[in-house]
């Protein structure tokens, strides 16, 4: 069953889709786009390139096909150069189109391949982890990391649609499913109480489950909701900010440890048990609030402490860099309580401080 969604930002709106076997569907996006004389190309990843074979030939038939190596540290800029050449040799001009099969790593990287080629072409999301369903695919986020910290080098480009084949989770490992999952929790964490309650009380979630359907909708229509409020974070408070939460210590933990030693949600559910306890000492939650997310996030095995302990020197200097930072003063997403978030700025550097060796890095 097919489940659609839209994401309205005056013309540039543009719908998600949601279902199982959407290869099909691809195929007549593709025919037409043909039949209107686009040239069109695929950009993907080793792992989804072979996981995928079968999908990627019944949804794109002949078209060029871009395999770049998977993980983290593809995105960059000798990948972003590696895009574009292979656009400009297989004759992509202003009117054509890339469709970005992958996870949030292609998707974030082919994407700015597309607001840059030619000052900006069309491309298409086909997300291919739970992750990139739930949060990357939708908002138009693009973007490679620098050593300084993670998208720091990026543009606001939208797609022209998602495609959202739930098909292509049932060969994703489950560390990665799992990661994603820090990307659902969190959007119940800061907008709706419900979904976290029942994330709490319902069964493990797995790619097969009759109820991931509705649950990926249910987080697309959140970010959805907050994007067309502020498409390009430029709200002084709340707005696209509030996304960020447990990102500005995620994003840290990320950059110190070395891209890809942790899976982004892994960095993140670290990153969202900061939060809450950054919102505790703030007096804005309890402590059985912070009880209440520690074992949700464990009982999908994401990381609740740092595996190994991080310089916190190291940490620190990369949270100052984050990028959400406003005229010199960082900015902090906070609880108020389960299901509603607001952006705080400034904090204590002894407070940051304690929180960072709270969860194990090394003084």
């Amino acid at each position: 069953m097919l489940e659609s969604l839209e994401v309205s930002l005056a013309e540039r709106s543009y719908p998600i889709h949601i279902g199982r076997d959407l290869g099909t569907s691809l195929r007549r996006c593709v025919a037409a786009d043909l039949a209107d004389g686009r040239k069109l190309a695929v950009i993907t990843d080793a792992s989804v390139a072979r996981e995928q074979a079968a999908f990627v030939e019944h949804a794109f038939g002949d078209l060029p096909v871009l395999v770049l190596p998977s993980g983290e540290s593809t995105k960059a800029f000798h990948h972003l150069e590696h895009c574009a050449n292979f656009l400009a040799e297989v004759g992509l001009d202003r009117g054509g189109r890339i469709f970005a099969l992958g996870g949030g790593v292609i998707g974030d990287l082919a994407g700015f391949a597309a607001a840059s080629f030619y000052r900006g072409i069309g491309f298409y999301q086909i997300p291919t982890t739970l992750l990139a369903m739930v949060d990357s695919s939708v908002g138009g986020k693009t973007g490679i990391n620098l050593t300084a910290g993670k998208n720091l080098v990026g543009a606001f480009h939208q797609p022209l649609c998602v495609f959202a084949d739930l098909d292509t989770l049932l060969s994703l490992p489950k560390r990665e499913f799992n990661a994603g999952m820090a990307e659902v929790i969190k959007h119940g964490l800061l907008a709706d109480e419900e979904l976290f309650t029942l994330l709490e009380s319902g069964p493990r979630l797995e790619a097969s489950s009759e109820d991931l359907p509705a649950i990926i909708r249910r987080n697309c229509g959140i970010k959805a909701g907050v994007v067309s409020a502020d498409e390009r974070e430029e709200s002084g408070q709340g707005g696209r900010a509030l996304l960020n939460l447990g990102h500005t210590f995620g994003h840290a933990i990320e950059a110190v440890a070395g891209y890809g030693t942790y899976l982004h949600g892994e960095a993140i559910a670290i990153g969202l048990v900061l939060a809450c306890q950054f919102s505790e000492r703030l007096g804005n939650i309890d402590s059985a609030t912070v009880d209440r997310a520690v074992p949700l996030l464990q009982k999908y095995d994401l990381p609740v402490r740092l595996r190994k302990p991080l310089p916190l020197d190291s940490l620190l200097a990369a949270v100052r860099k984050d990028k959400k930072s406003r005229a010199g003063s960082l900015r902090f997403v906070a609880l108020e309580k389960i299901g509603k978030a607001v952006t705080v700025v400034g904090i204590e550097p002894g407070l940051l401080e304690e929180l960072f060796v709270g969860v194990g890095a090394a003084q």
